[in-house]
């Protein structure tokens, strides 16, 4: 609180801004140099300002002129009790009045800087001796005549120390206050600056002390961030987030509670906890508000971004820390997760982190989306992890209907259930999904509104879909026309897409999560010869639930080498869980085997891969599907603890004549000739067949006259029997019209 307009009687009272202040600090520090003058003056009572041999020097009459408003009168001093005196009686009034500035509420840097980071008030001091040449040119010429060299016109360590102490046993106490490890240079208050002019380098007391840039500008009122964060940390602000209600309430009650454990009258003590989740479930907003409960500002540092723009990982984070001391603010480091791995430099950041982390000595938080021990790095009394997990069905839900309530007052409330069942997105993805949605609808031409097929392929887009680095998006458009299956199966599969539409109805509303602590997600066996419709059918019901379908090739993803094959599992599920898509791993056959007897340690580590598989199936939330040419090699302990099976047996005539008629497409030239019931009644194949002789019999036909007609398609049957080694029948060939 600055006071507009202020009376004698207040002035001497209290000082009501920074300028009033540092006069009386620099009218202080007047004497202390003025008092070192009388001492030196009186050590070389034989000499005239600087020896003359040097050719330049600052004479006596110009010193005595720069200290002209010294009181006592600089011509009157008495070194042992004039300036001394004068001294004390001075800082009891610079004392008396900074209490006063406190109890009218006026905040001043330099009290403010010393509080922040508990400097003593001979560290203090150094800072004022440092700041007044940034001040006044005068101080230039005084430092120069003190330490009896006209190229020395900035500050010392040892100048400091002359300036400040009394006797030698007080200099050598003090001394410790400028090395590395104190408050000014650790914090970079002061920085250390070696003497261009000594090329072999200058002592320890030589060495001049600068002014941190950063640290003038907060003595002279500007409070701003620093210019080397620029991009990389700002200062958070209160906002209405849709993460911060779908929080679980016991996480933030349970975070209050770890905070008042360490909190004291006189600040927090230092506090490290670590938030982990997936991106957008709530971090950065559960830490503000924790921080506006506390009456702190957040200070939020983007750990990637830093690290792109600084190689010194020391340098970078010291500065950042301190910006933190600098606003009193909590510190949210972001991406923390990025230093988990061993490789590269992250060693030498995550050494530099925990090091920051204990000299702050506040309240940190660090962010990230895996789960991270620390390993010893902090301090385990003061360091604890805290998941923030993605919100349940009902909390995803609230989160929908106020995103679209905002974005689009005409959308369908009822679609906030089913993208909330659909989608396992975090708060953030689905703010993220519903802009996405409106962009999409704003981009169909005379379309603007929202509508849900746009809501379902931006939260899609939405979802993290590094999955694409470890399997293939299988593109979609199947539908149940084009199933060609018995009647039963194809009613097998909708109860499938059933039990994924009526997941939260069932675990949820009507209690069955509480029976089932494991073997929530839904698996699926498809087993059938090659061809028979298990990817089609994979493809039918993921363009039936609006998802995402992934294939995996199992055959790629087991290893000969022990380990690996869970490894290479474990990156696809956890990439999955992100993804809201299906998973469809065919070749199975190249991970199930019948379990029988255990004849050596490869026998027994297949088991442990195949268990693994499966028990990852069930922990996953979403469908999971299993193709197998052959059953029989199928565990019955393994079949058990799958949801679903589902046979696709080999076509019967009937079939395939359907199959047949449905692979050719409505705009291709046909001859009306095509005899669909021969063709289903004599080649015994599979769909999979069916759909390659009819692609060759279109290449044929566009080759010879642009019309499809049975010699083509008979034609391509026998390329197709002898691709997949099938003995041709020479009956084939009188085929109707031939």
């Amino acid at each position: 609180m600055l006071l507009s307009a202020t009376s004698k009687s207040d002035a001497d009272r209290y000082y009501n801004d920074n300028e009033t202040h540092l006069r009386d600090e620099l009218r202080k520090l007047d004497l202390l140099i003025a008092r070192r003058v009388a001492l030196l003056r009186a050590q070389r009572s034989t000499q005239q300002g600087m020896s003359a041999a040097k050719g330049i020097y600052i004479s006596d009459a110009e010193v005595d002129r720069l200290l002209a408003e010294v009181e006592p009168p600089f011509g009157e001093f008495q070194v042992s009790s004039g300036f001394d005196d004068a001294s004390v009686r001075l800082q009891k009034t610079i004392d008396d009045k900074l209490a006063g500035s406190a109890e009218q509420g006026v905040v001043l840097a330099l009290p403010r800087l010393a509080a922040l980071f508990g400097l003593s008030p001979v560290e203090l001091q150094a800072v004022v001796i440092c700041l007044a040449p940034e001040l006044r040119r005068k101080y230039d010429t005084l430092y120069a005549y003190v330490q009896d060299d006209i190229t020395r016109k900035r500050p010392s360590v040892d100048l400091v120390l002359d300036l400040t102490c009394a006797s030698e046993e007080e200099r050598w106490r003090r001394w410790a206050l400028f090395s590395p490890q104190g408050t000014l240079v650790r914090q970079w208050i002061l920085r250390a600056v070696e003497d261009p002019r000594s090329p072999s380098g200058s002592s320890g007391l030589a060495c001049f002390l600068a002014l941190d840039r950063r640290i003038l500008d907060f003595l002279l009122g500007e409070n701003t961030l620093d210019e080397r964060l620029a991009g990389s940390v700002e200062l958070a602000r209160p906002s209405s987030s849709q993460e911060l209600f779908a929080i679980d309430g016991a996480i933030r009650t349970g975070i209050v509670h770890l905070i008042r454990h360490y909190d004291s009258s006189a600040g927090f003590q230092s506090l490290t906890l670590y938030l982990y989740g997936p991106y957008g479930a709530g971090k950065r907003a559960l830490a503000l508000e924790l921080c506006q409960q506390f009456q702190r500002p957040l200070l939020v540092l983007d750990l990637e971004m830093l690290r792109t723009r600084e190689a010194d990982a020391t340098a970078a984070l010291r500065v950042a820390f301190r910006e933190g001391i600098l606003h009193h603010a909590a510190l949210y480091i972001e991406h923390v997760d990025a230093l988990l791995e061993v490789e590269g430099d992250n060693v030498a950041w995550r050494t530099a982190l925990a090091q920051c982390v204990k000299t702050f000595g506040g309240l940190t938080f660090l962010a990230g989306q895996r789960p991270w021990s620390a390993q010893g790095l902090f301090d385990t009394a003061t360091f604890c992890t805290v998941e923030v997990p993605l919100p349940d069905v009902p909390q995803r839900q609230a989160v929908w209907t106020e995103a679209l309530a905002r974005l689009d007052a005409q959308a369908d409330p009822v679609w906030a259930c089913e993208l909330a069942d659909r989608f396992r997105l975090s708060p953030g993805q689905i703010r993220d999904a519903t802009h996405r949605a409106a962009q999409l609808a704003v981009m169909r031409r005379g379309k603007p509104a929202i509508t849900l097929a746009d809501l379902y392929r931006a939260g899609s887009q939405v979802s993290h879909h590094k999955l694409g680095d470890l399997a293939a998006r299988i593109k979609t458009h199947s539908s149940w026309e084009d199933l060609v299956l018995p009647i039963n199966k194809v009613e097998q599969l909708k109860e499938i897409c059933a039990q994924m539409a009526h997941r939260q109805r069932v675990f949820g509303e009507w209690g069955f999560h509480a029976k089932l602590l494991r073997g929530r997600g839904l698996s699926v066996l498809f087993c059938g010869a090659s061809g028979t419709g298990k990817t089609m059918a994979a493809e039918v019901i993921a363009h039936e639930m609006r998802l995402d379908l992934y294939r995996i090739d199992l055959s790629g993803v087991v290893s000969k080498y022990i380990g690996e094959t869970e490894k290479n599992l474990a990156k696809i599920f956890h990439e999955a869980e992100a993804s809201n898509a299906i998973l469809f791993f065919d070749e199975a056959d190249a991970l199930f085997g019948k379990r029988t007897q255990i004849s050596d340690a490869h026998d027994r580590y297949a088991n442990i891969e195949t268990s693994y598989l499966l028990q990852r199936m069930e922990a996953y939330e979403g469908m999971a599907i299993l193709a197998t040419n052959l059953r029989d090699n199928m565990d019955e302990a393994f079949t058990r603890r799958i949801r679903f099976v589902v046979e696709f047996p080999f076509p019967d005539a009937a079939c395939r004549q359907a199959i047949w008629q449905k692979h050719f497409p409505r705009d291709a030239p046909i001859d009306k000739d095509i005899d669909f019931e021969w063709l289903g009644r004599q080649f015994q194949i599979t769909g999979g067949n069916i759909k390659n002789i009819v692609l060759n019999a279109a290449f044929l036909a566009a080759a010879d006259g642009g019309v499809i007609a049975m010699e083509h398609v008979v034609r391509g049957a026998r390329r197709e029997f002898e691709k997949i080694g099938k003995l041709w029948d020479e009956t084939f060939s009188h085929y109707p019209g031939a």
